[in-house]
């Protein structure tokens, strides 16, 4: 994966595998906001925001930065040739008509079948659900990119989620610092461990059943 690398790099790099020339796709905050550094640069992508951007481009360098253009988060972004702008009523009309064809989320929780809980810890205060909900529903291929584990040491990937759902069976690709784990109709399947961790690891961290690929794949 890289030396020197992190697990949230790690993360990010492997969903930049999933993305391919052409694609519209919608990155949610935090670990998938890093996904843009790890395209190849003949990948020509539209990055599609909520607020109505579609085509942002790279980070901009400091005192570079124009306040009237950011992503849903309200972090400065550049724009790319070919970008667009819309109101908002837009930016998630392009949703709900399911023209996004990827979009990469974090997430608190993912059941075994694949539903998602993303957006609330009950007793804490959020703004809301943002569009993930839409997203989750609509967009052609959703994948959750998250830590395996909470800061208790208890796994987010469960039979049942006990958190409130964002959509339900939606997932199809979950990638975790310990693994990458395809949502089918069978269940869980394993098919890639991070280095250092091992096939027994991420059973033992997983509050789930998985099954295991035939051509499990290690990735450094």
């Amino acid at each position: 994966m890289g030396v020197g690398m992190n697990s949230r790099e790690k993360m990010a790099k492997r969903a930049a595998q999933e993305i391919h020339h052409g694609m519209i796709v919608n990155l949610g905050i935090g670990i998938p906001s890093l996904i843009p550094n790890y395209l190849s640069s003949d990948c020509s992508v539209m990055f599609h925001a909520e607020n109505g951007i579609l085509g942002m481009g790279p980070t901009p360098g400091v005192g570079e930065e124009n306040a009237h253009v950011c992503n849903a988060a309200g972090y400065p972004v550049t724009t790319v040739a070919g970008s667009s702008y819309c109101d908002s009523a837009i930016a998630f009309a392009m949703i709900r008509r399911g023209m996004v064809d990827v979009t990469v989320l974090g997430a608190l929780e993912v059941s075994e079948g694949g539903d998602l809980a993303n957006w609330i810890v009950p007793g804490k205060r959020v703004p809301g659900m943002g569009g993930a909900m839409e997203l989750a529903e609509r967009a052609k291929k959703v994948i959750v990119v998250m830590n395996h584990c909470n800061k208790n040491g208890e796994s987010k990937i469960v039979h049942k989620c006990s958190l409130p759902l964002t959509a339900k069976a939606c997932v199809n690709l979950i990638i975790t610092d310990q693994a990458v784990i395809q949502v089918t109709k069978k269940g869980l399947l394993l098919t890639e461990v991070m280095a250092p961790y091992t096939i027994h690891d991420v059973i033992r961290h997983t509050n789930a059943p998985l099954l295991i690929s035939d051509h499990i794949k290690t990735n450094e």
